[in-house]
């Protein structure tokens, strides 16, 4: 794509962001995902609340450690100047019990500094067990 993902967001850059950020996460890479958000970044990822690029990539390797086979799709909800909100869903089958699939649907609510680097994650979501027959999800 010719034109920077940078804010203010057209329609168009807005839904390249939000694929940039699916493909991203669905490397499972925490070194790549976290050069999307600035060192100081802010998130708070259902109860957990913390701040930085270390600390994104910490979270990440646990998140990965813990949730077998993760897979993501997002999709842009909405859009303003520099803020994106999406819904997803991801399924993955928990390491402690890697039989079982989970699906988890929620939002994220991101806030982008002017150079397109997140400065704010804001995410809630909802886990529920799902039957390997149900997946919607899965790695190419």
């Amino acid at each position: 794509m010719a034109t920077p993902l940078l804010p203010p967001f057209t329609v168009e850059t807005a839904r390249a962001k939000v694929q940039a950020a699916e493909d991203a996460w669905n490397s499972r890479d925490p070194e790549r995902v976290a050069l999307a958000y600035t060192e100081d970044s802010e998130w708070r990822n259902r109860g957990e609340f913390f701040r930085g690029r270390e600390a994104i990539k910490d979270f990440l390797r646990r998140k990965w450690a813990r949730e077998l086979d993760y897979r993501l799709m997002k999709e842009l909800w909405s859009f303003t100047d520099n803020r994106i909100s999406v819904r997803f869903e991801y399924e993955y089958r928990p390491a402690d019990n890697p039989s079982q699939w989970m699906r988890a649907h929620g939002n994220e609510h991101w806030e982008f500094d002017q150079h397109g680097l997140m400065r704010r994650r804001d995410m809630s979501a909802n886990d529920y067990p799902i039957q390997e027959r149900e997946r919607r999800y899965r790695l190419a």
